[in-house]
This record gives structure tokens, C-alpha cells and sequence, in this order.
């Protein structure tokens, strides 16, 4: 694809999982980011949760925190965009999810139009995910490689109907895109071409869309080199591009510079650098087949197994 608004060659975007994300390390990007003219996509947890023994590696700021949750509103009057990573870090029943898009629309002047889940360890109330997340042999093959591995892979139940989680209707009323699989292509339209996509055998969500991996500092800064950018342009693509600028973007209190060295070289390339919801929307009606076809997800699913048992992680 690439009549892409104001005739810009290719399209980039960044949703930011808020996993670590503290007033410590996180404005710094933000600032970098608004000072190079891109505008993106930050996730926020609504409440706080418990803390366990797993999951302190993960925590970060909520907005139950009043000077965090004021950052961000100014982050959001700047033009990036708030979306949702799930209620809190910790499972939420399906009255407490409720509460948190209520509290989400008085902070932020509406529902959330994005999701990008948070997959707690224990039961919670994730949508179409662990095994409900593949289908056919993909499936089959997940849970078995998960039970030789000694995975429970039963705690997701926000699409159960009876479930205390269950909050699927209220997903479909409330929230127009959720993220799911990944990839390690610069250009997140190479292995998923039509974005945004429903998926009828999934009617919780309206509409899924995948993205680029880019988890950590690492890991984002190899995604776009500068070979990479190139290619994202010559190509006439779309990165969605998913990371956690928590994890190592900012140490004692320096930005990455090979991060700022590479964000500078994007931002004077011929790119439309908007919110991902702005730019699922400009897919979205470009897209001429909404509902995907059992072999498209089929593939998109053999992509994800193959890269996720080279890689490792959940996400």
C-alpha cells in the first residue's frame, strides 16, 4: 500500500505497553518523541493491582497516581493518543473492568478506541487469548507444546460466558481495535495485508490488528535500523510497531541515544507519524474485505507460533 495521506511514502506509529512506565523514565521519551513531530500511541493501566512475588518486575504507574494521570492528560492534549492496557496489572472482575472504562472516559473525555491486553499469570479476564487466541491444529499444537511445558493456559476468561471475568459485550460495545499477533517485520502490512480485520469466529472484538515486535530497547532499535526504515519506505508500508518504553529506553535519567540517533533519522523521511488508531481507521477504509478468511488467520497464526517458539514470551 502506499497512497498514504499527503502523499507520504509509508506510515509509522508506536503503541507503548505501560508495563514499567513510571514519571521516572517515561516522560523523556514522550518529550523526545513530540519534539521529533511523532505522535503516538500510549497504553495506561486505570486502577493499580496486587503485588505478587511474579509480577514486581512489571509494575508501574496507574492512574489511581494523580501526578502520573496528569502527565498523561497533557500527554493526550499534545495529540498522542491514551488507549487501554486492560484495567490494572493484576485480574479484574467483570463489575471492576466496567468501573475502569467509566473512570477511563471521565479521565480522558471517552471509551479507550484501543486495547492491548494485559495477561496477568493467574485468572483473568483477557479476551481470545493463551489457546481461544489460535484455531484448528494451531491450536492443538499450542496446547500440547504448552502442557509439556508446564503452562496453564486456562486462566484467560474475558470471552466466557458465565465466567466472573466475562466481558466480552461490554468489549464490543466499548472498544473498536485490540492487538494481537506479532511479528519481527518492519512493515506489519508483509505478514498481515489487511488490517484491520474481524474475525467472525471471534464476535467480542470488532476489529484485531497485529503489529511489529519491538518489546524493549533492544530489540526496537535493530527493528529500525536504518536498513530497515529504508525498506519500510521503499515498500510503501506500515509499521505498528509494539514496545515498552519502561523497559531500558531511559537509564539514569539519559535517553537511548542510539534510540534518539534513529527516531531523528524516521522523523525527516517521508512518513505519516500519527496515533495507531488514526491509522487503523485510514486501513480500515481502505480495507474492502473486513471479516478474514480461515486461511489468512490460519497463516497469520503459523507466523506467530513459529516466531514465539523462536523468541519466547506471550505477547
Amino acid at each position: 500500500m502506499s497512497d498514504w495521506p499527503n502523499n507520504k511514502r509509508f506510515a509509522f506509529t508506536i503503541v507503548d505497553d505501560t508495563d514499567r512506565a513510571t514519571l521516572d523514565n517515561v516522560p523523556l521519551v514522550y518529550e523526545f518523541l513530540n519534539e521529533c513531530g511523532l505522535k503516538t500511541s500510549k497504553t495506561v493501566w486505570v486502577f493499580d493491582g496486587e503485588v505478587r512475588n511474579d509480577n514486581k518486575d512489571i509494575i508501574g504507574s496507574s492512574c489511581e497516581d494523580k501526578a502520573y494521570l496528569k502527565w498523561v492528560q497533557e500527554l493526550q492534549k499534545k495529540g498522542f493518543e491514551i488507549a487501554l492496557h486492560s484495567s490494572s496489572w493484576s485480574r479484574m472482575k467483570r463489575e471492576r473492568i466496567i468501573d475502569s472504562l467509566d473512570l477511563f472516559k471521565k479521565h480522558f473525555g471517552s471509551d479507550p478506541k484501543l486495547l492491548a491486553q494485559h495477561s496477568d499469570t493467574k485468572q483473568n479476564g483477557s479476551i481470545y487469548w493463551g489457546a481461544n487466541r489460535l484455531s484448528g491444529i494451531n491450536k492443538i499444537f499450542y496446547r500440547i507444546v504448552c502442557k509439556i511445558m508446564g503452562k496453564d493456559i486456562n486462566i484467560f476468561h474475558g470471552d466466557t460466558l458465565g465466567s466472573p471475568y466475562f466481558w466480552g459485550d461490554i468489549c464490543k460495545k466499548r472498544i473498536k481495535y485490540v492487538r494481537n499477533f506479532i511479528s519481527p517485520n518492519i512493515n506489519t502490512l508483509k505478514d498481515a495485508k489487511n488490517l484491520p480485520y474481524h474475525d467472525s469466529k471471534r464476535p467480542y472484538v470488532n476489529y484485531w490488528f497485529s503489529s511489529t515486535d519491538g518489546g524493549d530497547i533492544h530489540s526496537f532499535n535493530e527493528c529500525l535500523s536504518e536498513e530497515n526504515q529504508k525498506k519500510l519506505e521503499e515498500e510503501g508500508g506500515a509499521c505498528i510497531i509494539y514496545t515498552h518504553f519502561g523497559k531500558g529506553f531511559v537509564v539514569d535519567g539519559q535517553l537511548n541515544p542510539e534510540f534518539k540517533k534513529l527516531i531523528r533519522m524516521l522523523s525527516v523521511r517521508n512518513g505519516w507519524f500519527v496515533p495507531a488508531s488514526e491509522l487503523l481507521d485510514h486501513l480500515l477504509d481502505k480495507n474492502e474485505n473486513l471479516s478474514i478468511s480461515y486461511s489468512d488467520r490460519s497463516r497469520l497464526e503459523r507466523n506467530w507460533l513459529k516466531y514465539k517458539f523462536r523468541v519466547g514470551g506471550t505477547s
